[in-house]
């Protein structure tokens, strides 16, 4: 039975593929050990600890503050409110990794954001 040439081709693509499986594994591996190399170095090379603790160390605050009103969420939805305290969360979390956070302030706390945060976030009153 003749074969076209479309098929020739698509079987010679697929014989190749079949070839060179074990060379594409081989390059994984490799890769994977270079990463797993590079990180236990730069592991090493940090002895003063986390990059974290060190660029917390050279954080610089700003007199600049952010407050949050939450006295309206008795007039939002549900929905409203957990989209709310996601932003909320966001933010906390942006300002603690930035080098000049800003003082964050919550007024008004209480109804459906408290409750949805302790029911979410129980973490929430560990914020600094």
């Amino acid at each position: 039975e003749p074969m076209s040439k479309r098929q020739r081709k698509k079987l010679l693509k697929q014989k190749q593929w079949e070839e060179q499986k074990d060379l594409r594994r081989q390059k994984r591996k490799e890769k994977r050990q270079k990463r797993k190399l590079e990180r236990q170095s730069k592991l090493d090379s940090s002895n003063e600890g986390s990059d974290r603790k060190r660029m917390r160390r050279e954080v610089v605050p700003s007199t600049l503050r952010l407050i949050v009103d939450c006295s309206f969420d008795d007039l939002m939805v549900l929905k409203d409110v957990k989209k709310l305290h996601k932003q909320i969360q966001r933010c906390y979390a942006e300002n603690r990794k930035a080098f000049h956070p800003v003082q964050f302030y919550l007024t008004s706390h209480g109804g459906q954001l408290k409750s949805n945060m302790n029911e979410n976030d129980k973490g929430w009153v560990n914020w600094k």
